[in-house]
């Protein structure tokens, strides 16, 4: 339905009650305009990190279950509170949770996954005139039990109900005026970027930046769902998140990014690198710990050499499986690194520019900071330094393919 808008606000966007009144009266403004509004929102800023330090308070691992119970009441109150907001200016709006929508998802407590979302309720109030606003980061399983869908689920919510609904556009309310080539708060230059593709979003979002969550990018490129990323504070246009075009591989690379969430772990000289590798990832993956970066090497005694990365809460377990191997031989040596950054350049024009990697070492070098790994894909270079460089590295790529300056 084209006149069906989506607008998600993050918990930034709606963590005063004066600014619940501001976007009540553009949610308002959009009513009166004869758009359909549906309102998804994230706890008020700080609210689930709080929670989850009260559910923590008996026991470092609380029950997942009980967890999701628990934190998923911070969107119920923005919700509420906004619904409240709409009605005392005399919007018409009905405030739901997400097993009132239904927004059903698996059993995963903590990172569920959604199997459906069933529209016909959000559709019924909508042509009834009132805007429905929705508790972003959850949803219900099969039997009834209350899930949340990861950190920055509500962009998840946002985009599912976009995809029911045939939205014409999501629009993702934050902080900051869209997306950016760099984070500015390490970059004083950077700029907002105008459009980007979904492979170009997805890439930066999962490699760092923190305006998207990357699953919900992945769904709206499936469903080809067109994403608005702009700031509540300001009517600016922001950044669109949309299907690549012929301008888009004008610029070379769009954005850098710098994720210092990881660490690192070096397994040296393995007498028997295939069945050795095999028992290292197997037991990785029994862990549920996932590996990001792997980079093998054949050294001069004819040993093998493996070096991987994994986020940094699973580090230390990480660590243990990795000594554990080694102590089936001698000269096996681990080598611990528990805080790296990732730093990496992304941007469709690769697929057809050479000499991004060449510019890119040549910059670390020049600055001397050594690459410890490096991870490509067709649209992005990644590579793995001292954390210690990290903001370093960001400033000197970001000059060195000139991203102040926009491409016309």
């Amino acid at each position: 339905m084209k006149n069906i808008v989506v607008q998600k606000y993050g918990g930034s966007s709606v963590g005063t009650l004066d600014r619940i009144h501001a976007i009540a009266d553009r949610l308002g403004r959009d009513a009166r305009a004869g758009k359909k509004i549906v309102a998804v929102v994230s706890a008020m800023a700080g609210e689930t990190d709080r929670l989850l330090a009260l559910g923590r308070h008996f026991t470092p691992q609380p029950p997942a279950r009980e967890l999701d119970f628990l934190v998923s009441t911070g969107e119920q109150i923005s919700a509420g509170l906004l619904a409240i907001a709409l009605r005392s200016k005399g919007i018409p709006s009905l405030a739901l949770l997400g097993h009132q929508v239904p927004i059903r998802t698996d059993r995963n407590f903590g990172e569920a996954q959604i199997e459906f979302v069933a529209p016909h309720r959000v559709k019924d109030r909508l042509n009834s005139g009132e805007v429905v606003v929705i508790a972003g980061f959850q949803g219900v399983t099969e039997e009834g039990e209350i899930t949340t869908l990861g950190r920055g689920g509500s962009d998840l919510t946002a985009v599912a109900l976009a995809v029911a609904l045939e939205a014409s556009v999501c629009r993702i309310f934050t902080d900051v005026p869209g997306v950016f080539t760099a984070d500015p708060q390490i970059c004083a230059d950077a700029r907002p970027i105008r459009k980007i593709s979904y492979d170009e979003m997805l890439e930066l979002a999962s490699l760092g930046a923190k305006v998207l969550q990357s699953r919900s990018v992945q769904l709206a490129k499936r469903y080809q769902i067109p994403l608005q990323v702009l700031s509540s504070f300001d009517d600016g246009e922001g950044t669109w998140v949309q299907k690549e075009d012929r301008d888009m591989e004008k610029t070379v690379v769009s954005g850098i990014t710098c994720d210092r969430k990881e660490g690192k772990i070096s397994v040296r000289h393995l007498p028997d690198p295939v069945h050795a590798a095999e028992k290292l990832f197997s037991g990785l993956a029994e862990a549920q710990i996932v590996v990001d970066v792997i980079v093998q090497d054949r050294g001069s005694d004819g040993k093998t050499n493996i070096t991987f990365t994994v986020p940094r809460e699973s580090f230390d377990k990480a660590a243990a499986i990795a000594q554990k191997l080694a102590k089936s031989d001698s000269k096996t040596e681990i080598l611990l690194q528990d805080r790296i950054a990732k730093i990496s350049a992304v941007g469709l024009g690769m697929r057809s520019h050479s000499g991004v990697a060449a510019q890119m070492f040549q910059t670390l070098a020049k600055e001397g900071i050594d690459v410890a790994a490096v991870s490509t894909s067709d649209i992005k270079i990644s590579c793995v330094i001292d954390d210690r460089y990290a903001e370093l590295a960001v400033r000197a790529l970001h000059d060195a393919f000139g991203l102040a300056k926009e491409v016309n």
